[in-house]
């Protein structure tokens, strides 16, 4: 039996939880999802709904802190901390008191969880929105930015793409030229920066780093590794014939290919904890580059022909090229705008700016939450951007968060 929104994972259950914790709520949580599951004694829970899930934050805060994260809740102040557990609290009493009337609006909705951190808060924040407000069955899919274009150009799925950087991925014009997919906003309104970059303090000891002449004059000062995003994302491609055509073979410097967002990520952090060598690819807006000053490190300038080759992974004549002005955009298959244009509706709003964006990393990093923690922190601190998002039937369900 599920404990519901905002109070337990979604892979822990009752059965798996701990045994004083399964003793103390089990009766409760059965007797309220059963009566909740039968329409005609679900109104009378509506008005008991906050004061059921004031008892179960209690409970949630007390398994987190035993049980998920008691080494990260130490550093944290308690009370900011509470204060945002009160939030997930008051989100999920409205969720129940607009269950009943909402699941019938929408079917079945597959959204990308793209690989990084921005996107996969645009994840979080769309799937809320779209579960309380309109009433979809969310499912997130993990994916990067091939593997979900790859899906979606042969099976039409997943619904929704997050985050999509367009000029770094060239089938993604040829997809919406094809009419497969259909492009719906500028997620990031200002744009996303994409760049290779060496600290502030190396840039600072060791000017001649900022540009790429001076780096293969002196690969060591940088460590000798240009570190690059994981496979599967668009820059992983790009970078790699970036540096094919600059011709790092024999120089000195190792392309080193990261596993994963996060370890990207750590290892800037690394760096400047012992204000060591650094040079590779990152992007903005980010946690990563409001908090740890980066210098970005001149290249050729860009060249539009050579950069939608450097695209492809077979491209045959790799052009040493700067990456333009990142367009980032949230886009649908086609079946998708056809058949819910309510939700593309709300998607066609939903945009961050990359100074909001950047807070709620920020806010994430120091906290060490999760993406849904972070997406809750959004939805209570910027209520005034997100209403204007809904249409007036999902703003009167989700009146009980926007009030």
């Amino acid at each position: 039996m599920r404990l519901g929104t905002c109070l337990l994972p979604e892979s822990l259950t009752l059965q798996g939880a701990h045994p004083k914790l399964a003793y103390f709520c089990s009766a409760l949580v059965a007797g309220y999802y059963a009566a909740v599951d039968n329409p005609a004694h679900a109104c009378r829970f509506w008005v008991v709904s906050a004061v059921f899930h004031s008892i179960m934050l209690r409970i949630r805060v007390w398994f987190r802190e035993h049980f998920l994260f008691p080494r990260t809740l130490r550093g944290i102040n308690r009370e900011k901390k509470m204060k945002n557990y009160l939030a997930g609290a008051v989100v999920a009493a409205s969720v129940t008191m607009g269950a009943n009337a909402a699941y019938a609006d929408c079917g079945e909705v597959s959204i990308t969880e793209m690989d990084w951190a921005s996107s996969a808060v645009v994840t979080a924040v769309a799937a809320f929105l779209m579960e309380q407000g309109y009433g979809c069955d969310v499912q997130k899919v993990p994916s990067s930015t091939v593997p979900a274009l790859t899906s979606l150009a042969e099976t039409g799925e997943p619904d929704i793409l997050t985050e999509v950087w367009a000029n770094s991925t060239p089938s993604y014009q040829g997809l919406i030229d094809e009419g497969k997919l259909v492009e719906v906003a500028d997620v990031l309104s200002d744009g996303g920066v994409e760049a290779w970059w060496i600290p502030a303090y190396l840039a600072e000891s060791n000017p001649e780093l900022t540009t790429w002449e001076g780096i293969m004059a002196n690969p060591a000062a940088v460590g000798g590794k240009f570190h690059d995003c994981p496979s599967g994302w668009a820059c992983d491609i790009i970078n790699n014939n970036n540096l094919k055509a600059a011709g790092i073979e024999g120089s000195g410097l190792e392309r080193f290919q990261h596993g994963s967002g996060e370890t990207l990520q750590t290892s800037i952090a690394a760096a400047y904890a012992d204000k060591a060598p650094w040079f590779g690819y990152y992007w903005a807006p980010t946690a990563v580059l409001g908090k740890y000053p980066m210098v970005k490190v001149e290249v050729p300038g860009y060249d539009a022909e050579g950069h939608t080759c450097n695209g492809d992974v077979d491209c045959a004549n790799p052009v040493f090229s700067a990456y333009p002005a990142s367009k980032v955009a949230t886009a649908v298959s086609s079946t998708f705008a056809e058949r819910e244009p309510e939700v593309v509706e709300l998607l066609n709003n939903v945009s961050f700016t990359n100074a909001q964006m950047g807070e709620v990393l920020a806010w994430r990093l120091d906290n060490n939450a999760s993406y849904d923690e972070a997406a809750v922190y959004f939805l209570t601190t910027y209520k005034d951007v997100w209403a204007n998002w809904l249409s007036d039937d999902a703003k009167a369900k989700l009146a009980a968060v926007l009030n």
